[in-house]
């Protein structure tokens, strides 16, 4: 544990107070379970299939239970509820069942948030009450205002258990695109909603998982990435061949229009991108879970190929920001700790490249542009730190944390005077958003440096009878900017 931590009598206080519950909590378990261990489970037979063998370069590899890879199958339906059924009468004969959930009912039943993000001139967040299924997506005009409800995502089934996925909003704010997912499903279908009528378009878009959205800077429709419509590929092709299409608002997903393929790569997914300036369409390219990828792009006004800038998938590459042709991506190629380097599309070469922030003891999280500066999220030592640096990889500040701890979001875009973070620790559970910080020039500043003036703060007052957001000042200091 830290030092500066352990030397607070109180922070030792709180510490020992919750490993204590926590040491409790482990007890609580052991006594519920302990008088079931002796009990003999008798379980559901699972029907072993010889006749499943593939063969690998002459290697014979058996695989039994392939049959249950098959949801749908009447068989595999009826080994599941009796699987359920078994592990449904264990649970419920525990004698401190009761006990443990109350407690754990009343642990959870908190407000909770999800940071801020700024459209145009309105803000949209997340909440939820305590104990909903899903969270409620609200926006607000101002950060002051009362918000509204936009899409309340327990409504749409008795179960609760449609949730509200992809949420992507249109640069004026006026327009949001959003998935809906069903019990737990990867399968998205996205709709396009009028943010100040609270109506659809008439339109929904299916086959989609995974789905990225990106809106074009008129506002006109989207790209966005599916799988093909069933029965048009082999059944077992259905999660492959991810394509990229065009979305006019108000047209049906029949007059979507494909930007880009790869049949010969049928494994690979897109998600797209529209850079901060609206002049470039990026494809990020991936590979199932693998973190290496790869990125295409080319001019949105153009109607040309896309340009396969990085095809080797040999790191990390994701892309931050840019400044006309140069986009700058965050990296670990021949940094496995993370760097800022930036690529001229117009010389795209590897001899070109140039590193903007070199790599340094500590590994890079995450990297966003905010304010026409970088604001990356370090790991030190179990925690992190957060530090902003001009576009030619000058140090400006590192913005002080509240204490220790982790920071869970960070939400801002290029232009934005005001960015807004998310924090927990140890010894405090995760606020969201914690704090916002107010970037802006001030009026008269010193003769000596150029200067900006941050302001900490916390974003959120929620209370019993409002789910506003409310901003009050809390903490103000000086950043200079360095000129390289």
């Amino acid at each position: 544990m830290n030092r500066v931590l352990w030397k607070s009598k109180r922070n030792r206080r709180r510490f020992f107070t919750r490993l204590s519950g926590m040491l409790f909590f482990v007890f609580l378990l052991l006594a519920a379970t302990l008088p079931a261990w002796g009990q003999k489970l008798s379980y559901p037979p699972a029907r072993y299939d010889s006749s499943v063998i593939d063969n690998y370069h002459g290697t014979k590899v058996a695989d039994p239970y392939r049959w249950l890879e098959d949801p749908d199958s009447p068989e595999t339906q009826s080994w599941v509820e009796a699987e359920n059924k078994l592990t449904r009468g264990y649970l419920d004969a525990i004698p401190a069942r009761e006990k443990i959930e109350s407690r754990l009912t009343k642990i959870w039943n908190y407000p909770k948030f999800t940071l801020p993000v700024k459209e145009g001139s309105r803000y949209f967040f997340s909440k939820n009450e305590g104990l909903q299924n899903q969270y409620v997506l609200y926006w607000q005009e101002n950060l002051n205002d009362e918000p509204k409800v936009l899409i309340d995502p327990n409504k749409l089934s008795e179960d609760g258990t449609v949730a509200l996925t992809t949420q992507v909003i249109r640069r004026d704010g006026k327009l949001l695109a959003y998935g809906l997912s069903k019990s737990g499903s990867d399968q998205q279908e996205i709709k396009i909603r009028n943010i100040d009528t609270g109506l659809d378009f008439d339109e929904t878009l299916k086959w989609c998982k995974f789905a990225g959205i990106a809106w074009a800077p008129d506002g006109k429709g989207f790209y966005y990435n599916r799988y093909p419509e069933a029965g048009t590929v082999a059944k077992e092709d259905e999660n492959n061949f991810n394509r990229v299409y065009w979305h006019a608002i108000g047209a049906p997903q029949a007059r979507d229009v494909l930007i880009y393929e790869r049949p010969d790569r049928k494994e690979f997914g897109f998600s797209p991108i529209i850079t901060e300036d609206g002049k470039y369409l990026i494809l990020y390219v991936w590979h199932g879970t693998d973190p290496k990828n790869r990125i295409y792009y080319r001019e949105l006004a153009s109607k040309g190929e896309l340009v396969k800038l990085l095809d080797d998938a040999d790191a990390l590459y994701s892309p931050i920001d840019n400044d006309g042709p140069i986009i700058y991506f965050h990296t670990d190629l021949n940094a496995p700790r993370g760097r800022i380097i930036a690529i001229d599309t117009r010389h795209p070469g590897r001899e070109n490249w140039k590193e903007v922030l070199p790599q340094e003891e500590d590994v890079i999280s995450s990297v966003s542009m905010i304010n026409n500066q970088f604001v990356a999220v370090y790991k030190h030592d179990a925690h992190n730190k957060l530090k902003i640096y001009n576009t030619d990889g000058t140090f400006v500040k590192e913005i002080e944390l509240p204490t220790i701890g982790s920071v869970a979001g960070i939400s801002g875009k290029r232009n934005d005077k005001e960015m807004f973070y998310s924090f927990t620790s140890f010894l405090y559970p995760t606020i969201q958003p914690a704090a916002s910080v107010m970037i802006s020039k001030p009026a008269n500043p010193p003769s000596s440096a150029n200067r900006i003036s941050i302001s900490i703060r916390p974003a959120m007052k929620p209370n019993k009878s409002s789910t506003t957001l409310q901003t009050a000042p809390a903490f103000r200091c000086s950043l200079p900017i360095k000129k390289g």
